[in-house]
């Protein structure tokens, strides 16, 4: 599998070419075209419990569809919902956590599942919790806005916006609060933070769609009763 982002960064657009019979998993609705010969199937990968868990808690869809390509090969354009950058990881043996909505696409040994993070779990809108996705292949994510990295040595502290966060490294040391008290979260524009502890790597989004929900919403027109 090989695979490439164009238009980037603000309407990427993410290019995969398949060898003959070689699958690859796609987050519902983020298939743009394919060529000839493309079979798909839709799974609630993982099992039942495993889906409703990605889907309820995750903010991912329940059922993800698998391309397979023909004996000939194949290609796949695929892109998200919202307009926004791009990124291709090739994970060996590796472990990420990614944020609900990010998910795009993924290798068939890349396993996407949920983690439950107990009294340390994620309440930004995006997701209660994150998604895991481990193990060997290639790991398509996307963003609202352009993708920030942002590498942490050990015991390096950082704070995202959990609004603006996009994925880490398993095993980074994390907690989530308010940027303040109660006033402060209500009235500042600001919500809630997460305290990343390196080592490990960071990927950030430049935009907010919360943020730009809160813009728009007081915008738009409202409609007369009566």
């Amino acid at each position: 599998m090989q695979a490439e982002i164009l238009y980037r960064p603000s309407y990427s657009m993410a290019v995969v070419d398949l060898a003959p019979y070689e699958e690859i998993r796609v987050e519902s609705g983020a298939m743009v075209s394919m060529t000839e010969g493309m079979q798909l199937q839709t799974r609630a990968e993982g099992g039942l419990l495993r889906s409703l868990s990605r889907s309820i808690l995750g903010g991912e869809s329940f059922f993800l569809n698998v391309f397979q390509a023909p004996d000939w090969g194949g290609q796949i354009n695929l892109a998200p919902a919202l307009p926004g950058d791009m990124m291709i990881l090739d994970m060996e043996h590796d472990s990420l956590l990614v944020q609900g909505g990010s998910y795009v696409a993924s290798s068939i040994d890349v396993e996407i599942d949920t983690k439950w993070g107990g009294a340390q779990t994620f309440f930004a809108s995006e997701g209660l919790i994150m998604l895991r996705a481990r193990g060997s292949g290639l790991l398509l994510l996307s963003s609202y806005g352009a993708i920030h990295p942002i590498d942490l040595e050990a015991d390096q502290r950082y704070t995202v916006d959990t609004g603006h966060l996009v994925s880490f490294t398993e095993g980074m040391g994390f907690r989530v609060r308010s940027v303040g008290g109660v006033r402060s979260t209500l009235f500042s524009g600001e919500g809630l933070v997460v305290d990343l502890t390196g080592p490990g790597r960071v990927y950030m989004q430049t935009r907010s769609e919360d943020a730009f929900l809160s813009w728009l919403v007081p915008h738009m027109p409202q409609r007369n009763e009566g």
